[in-house]
């Protein structure tokens, strides 16, 4: 036996469009979520019911793109099927249908109050008691732009076209030339002159792009998302944005988020905390990365107080063997603060020497050579017959602090559980919800969508944390 559907079977839909869905079902929360949005800080103004209204209503448009990008539904063209085929769409709507249009429209003219609805929902996380904001995680990971690699242009590949496009344009002059002197064929001549308006409009577009290039500094310019960069990974380079996301212990809910042009992580680890501090309210007691975000001088930036848990390059790479630890690094050697000298494992005194490389930042300290080339580990230490050279930074005592605090049972502790924290939130984002590209271009853009990929995130998260039904019911009452 089997069952067989029947489509002209007669059924009736239930009378009150609230009845589509069930008390238990997770569309209740994101319609909850939204409605418990303080509309004022996203700056989208809500204006009375008028007749006539053309608009559609903005909690609307917001709890479309928050239920749909939680369901892998980002495109404008999808969300407007689903609120014609979709019950749970239909029900969080309530039977409105926006064409795809209007649905971009409201996405594109809303950026910055799309942004702000992560901040929104880290509050609400923070009345329901769902984050602590006592340590902080941050992590990058690259996620494509709108945009291909092949109209990304560097000074190299602008003067490699020029060069080309002048010489087809030295030819196509004299083919007409010659045509002239014959007089004849004067069609050939009308589709040459066509063929060098067209030359001739490259060029210029071209030369726009050199000079946009001179113009920002830039090493390489897309010219679809001017603000991407290039990005190298496992797939090949692609053109990118690096999106930065700080989590709190907690239970790992996303506190903050921002795509950044930049195709690695450093010099982000002090923006991001004190952006994660000013959504949660307060400075956290640690924050936590991993050593792509290793940056002594940004280090110093990180507010005081902050005990940051970090390996360096050199930690980390120890860690991992992949490079064997030499005799006689420079943590071997002790230094002296009252004589501002280094000791050597053998006693020997390295003396204050100048600056090095004319960085007043960074200060060289050498041993004598007498000293050195009578010294057993000769060959071993140094070979250089003018004595053993220590480097010594500006921010060597914050780099000793790092180390030791990372090293320590309490840092350890915390960094094994960075992965756990920091890391879920892009399996989540670019496997369940889909998000391997972004369709937004521009920061602007790109930094709204990262809002809702992120909110969604937190919803999900929050959802199996409390469950549907109390979440709705403290929703509602906040």
């Amino acid at each position: 036996m089997y069952k067989i559907g029947e489509r002209n079977q007669i059924a009736l839909f239930p009378s009150r469009i609230d009845d589509y869905v069930g008390p238990n079902d997770p569309v209740r929360v994101y319609d909850a979520f939204v409605e418990a949005l303080d509309f004022s800080k996203l700056v989208i103004p809500i204006e009375p019911v008028k007749s006539g209204a053309h608009e559609y209503y903005p909690k609307a448009m917001l709890k479309l793109f928050t239920y749909g990008y939680s369901y892998g539904k980002r495109s404008s063209r999808k969300l407007e099927r689903a609120c014609h085929h979709n019950i749970s769409f239909i029900w969080l709507m309530g039977g409105l249908k926006p064409d795809y249009r209007t649905i971009a429209r409201f996405r594109s003219e809303h950026k910055e109050a799309i942004k702000k609805v992560l901040k929104e929902s880290v509050r609400l996380c923070l009345e329901l008691d769902l984050i602590e904001g006592n340590v902080l995680f941050v992590d990058g990971s690259p996620i494509r732009a709108n945009a291909s690699i092949g109209h990304t242009w560097d000074k190299g590949k602008t003067e490699k076209y020029l060069s080309k496009i002048e010489g087809e344009i030295e030819k196509l002059i004299e083919e007409a030339e010659r045509i002239d002197e014959e007089e004849e064929w004067q069609d050939s001549l009308v589709e040459i002159k066509e063929q060098m308006r067209d030359k001739e409009a490259l060029k210029k577009k071209i030369e726009d792009i050199a000079g946009r290039l001179k113009e920002t500094g830039k090493e390489q310019l897309n010219v679809v998302d001017e603000e991407c960069v290039n990005v190298k990974g496992r797939q090949g380079t692609h053109a990118s944005y690096r999106a930065e996301i700080v989590t709190d212990e907690q239970h790992g809910l996303i506190v903050e988020s921002e795509a950044v042009s930049q195709n690695n992580d450093l010099n982000q680890i002090s923006e991001q905390v004190k952006q994660a501090g000013e959504n949660i309210g307060k400075k956290p007691e640690q924050a936590c990365g991993d050593s792509g975000y290793y940056s002594l001088q940004d280090l110093k930036k990180v507010p005081e107080g902050i005990m940051v848990v970090m390996p360096s390059q050199s930690q980390a790479q120890k860690e991992k063997g992949i490079h064997e630890i030499k005799p006689f690094s420079k943590e071997e050697f002790q230094y002296d603060k009252g004589k501002d000298e280094y000791i050597c494992p053998e006693g020997k005194r390295l003396g204050y020497y100048g600056i090095s490389f004319g960085e007043t930042r960074k200060k060289k300290y050498r041993a004598k050579g007498k000293e050195c080339c009578v010294c057993k580990h000769f060959g071993v230490c140094t070979v250089s017959r003018r004595g053993r050279n220590i480097i010594r930074m500006e921010e060597e005592e914050l780099k000793e602090r790092l180390t030791q605090i990372y090293e320590s049972a309490e840092g350890q502790a915390i960094y094994k559980l960075r992965k756990e924290r920091a890391e879920l939130p892009f399996g989540h984002i670019k496997r369940n919800l889909s998000c391997g590209q972004f369709l937004l271009r521009g920061k602007k853009g790109v930094d709204a969508e990262l809002s809702l990929l992120s909110t969604c995130f937190n919803i999900a998260r929050m959802i199996t944390i409390v469950g549907i039904p109390m979440l709705v019911l403290k929703l509602s009452e906040l």
